[in-house]
């Protein structure tokens, strides 16, 4: 059977305080989950089929606790990618070929809004934990590092997982950051604005395997 890897930078900014609850098995700050995931594939491939540079992003909002399900998605993948890449990347979002994370987000998200295609514009520095994310006209969000109170120096937290599903990079581990901006307006649900909230950052690694009728 053949296999599908993607490696490359990961965001994932939210709507709670800086030090995402989420990691730690505990609720939303404010009750409910409302933020994003993103990912610009440096290295990847789905059977044959190249995903190297191609990036792709996800709207979310959860009534509560994400393990409690009934979460609301919309996947969004850059126009860039050619029909066979697009497909291939629907595909690993969709959670049924395999990927922790994927298959988690699949199971906690049952109302899925239909594919957006559009423009991405992926800034990511991990060394300095700042960064950029624009989707079209549907998703921005500007991340800059922790600082400390007085002065106000660059403040550097990471959180490690051992064996977690999402930081699947080195160590386990991802960097802990500040969402100045984050701005979602895709409608309904998932349409809402937040400044100074969580962002993490990280390096991560997902594979799966491509069914023999894909």
């Amino acid at each position: 059977m053949a296999s599908w890897a993607i490696e490359g930078e990961w965001f994932k900014n939210c709507n709670c305080d800086p030090g995402c609850p989420c990691d730690f098995n505990q609720a939303p700050t404010h009750g409910q989950c409302e933020g994003l995931i993103a990912m610009r594939i440096d290295s990847g491939h789905y059977g044959d089929v190249p995903l190297d540079g191609l990036k792709f992003a996800g709207a979310v909002w959860w009534p509560g606790r994400i393990e409690e399900g009934d979460g609301h998605v919309v996947p969004i993948v850059d126009e860039a990618a050619n029909e066979e890449q697009r497909q291939a990347v629907l595909m690993i979002l969709s959670g049924q070929v395999g990927g922790t994370i994927f298959e988690i987000f699949s199971a906690v998200c049952p109302h899925v809004q239909e594919p957006i295609i559009a423009p991405i514009d992926f800034e990511f520095d991990l060394d300095s934990r700042t960064g950029y994310l624009k989707v079209g006209d549907v998703i921005e969000s500007s991340v800059e590092t922790l600082r400390g109170i007085d002065p106000p120096d660059p403040y550097r937290i990471l959180v490690r997982i051992p064996n977690g599903f999402e930081y699947t990079g080195p160590n386990n581990e991802a960097e802990t950051a500040i969402a100045k901006t984050l701005k979602v307006s895709v409608g309904g649900k998932l349409d809402f604005e937040h400044t100074d909230s969580h962002s993490s950052m990280a390096h991560v690694k997902h594979e799966g395997e491509v069914p023999a009728a894909a």
